[in-house]
């Protein structure tokens, strides 16, 4: 158990509440998914969620089934019940950073902006953020903020209906939703336009498996020439976190990230060993295979082009190279540009490569074979 992080969850409940309505064809919110997806990173030591409860009363039953300590912010006349809300989550989850040592991650489920100044100071007190929100009602600029960002919609057991125009924010709905008689009911917000702060995430290109093995072999290349010691599969997933705290292998079909990287492996993209520790392979790419491959197409490419003693320049180069292979790709080989695939295609011998001040180009001629 001592090895096992201590995890802090705070809801801002009208948040997600309101955009699994919005988004989710009027679809209460539920925290189950939550819970399971915080089960498997951790053991969960604080539940509290933010609201005034008399407009979620529904909600607050199954909240509390769930053992979360619900927190009461009435509204106020005259005071802006939202702002209260996010002050007093804010408040208590920095107080509990510094009386709670033990706690090493802090969940934050929203999709407010306004919280990411909070996701920054946790981090600067070295505890792990991770965020929740919905898709579709999360800004932009918070995900990048944090650790890992989880998005309600990707969790195992969310049903999520079919695609719809996008609304504005719905009325509430008698009952649960609808301010008790008597109470005034909130102004309505005039649509706006969306901008940078309160746009939600742009839609996303389908991910495939192309896209994914360019970006653990860039991931695992940075990571070799960087850093002396072996590239592990939990120190590739924490920098892929790093690098797209929304990424996950499940957006890919892959169960595990262990059946991710055997797949890649498979597909010669990169190469596992044993590592330091069980179940936690060594991951580098591979240092022949599809590597000379490619560089021996560079070469016929350039014989081609050049003919007897000429010489190829490497501008267009590459569109050559697609025309012989269309599925030719320096980044599928962890290369980050053309020029560094040509380098390394010149110190293995393939070809001679030099900078010519006459054609303002790198200029590829063939190696005696």
């Amino acid at each position: 158990m001592d090895q096992e992080d201590r995890i802090a969850l705070f809801l801002d409940y009208e948040n997600l509440a309101l955009g699994v309505r919005d988004h989710h064809g009027g679809r209460a919110f539920d925290l189950r998914p939550i819970a399971d997806a915080l089960a498997e990173r951790g053991r969960v030591v604080v539940r509290r969620a933010y609201a005034d409860w008399s407009y979620f009363d529904e909600d607050r039953r199954m909240l509390t089934r769930s053992h979360v300590e619900l927190i009461e912010i009435p509204q106020r006349m005259g005071a802006s019940r939202k702002n209260a809300a996010d002050i007093k989550m804010a408040v208590d989850a920095v107080e509990l950073a510094f009386e709670r040592e033990y706690i090493s991650t802090f969940v934050i489920g929203t999709g407010d902006s306004d919280f990411t100044p909070l996701v920054h100071k946790l981090r600067e007190l070295n505890k792990r953020v991770i965020g929740v929100g919905v898709e579709n009602s999360t800004s932009a600029l918070l995900p990048p903020a944090c650790d890992e960002f989880l998005f309600y919609d990707r969790l195992e057991g969310v049903e999520v209906p079919p695609a719809a125009g996008r609304r504005g924010r719905a009325a509430r709905p008698a009952g649960a939703g609808a301010p008790p008689a008597g109470r005034p009911a909130e102004p309505a917000e005039p649509p706006t336009e969306p901008t940078a702060e309160t746009a939600p995430a742009a839609e996303e290109p389908a991910r495939d498996v192309d896209t994914l093995s360019v970006l653990v072999a860039q991931t695992v290349a940075g990571m070799q020439g960087s850093s002396s010691g072996e590239v592990t599969a939990s120190g590739l997933k924490r920098t892929l976190l790093r690098k797209d705290p929304t990424f996950s292998e499940s957006d890919y079909g892959f169960r595990t990230f262990g059946e991710l990287l055997r797949h890649l492996a498979g597909h010669n993209v990169i190469e596992l060993a044993a590592g330091p520790a069980k179940g936690d392979p060594e991951v580098s790419l591979p240092e022949r295979g599809d590597r000379e491959v490619a560089f021996a197409l560079l070469r016929s490419v350039v014989v081609d082009l050049a003919g007897e003693g000429g010489a190829a320049a490497l501008s267009g180069l590459k569109d050559q190279l697609r025309r012989a292979r269309p599925d030719f790709s320096e980044k599928k080989l962890g290369y980050r540009s053309f020029l560094q695939f040509c380098k390394a295609a010149a110190t293995s011998g393939a070809v001679e490569l030099r900078w010519s001040a006459e054609a303002e180009d790198y200029l590829l001629t063939p190696q005696a074979a």
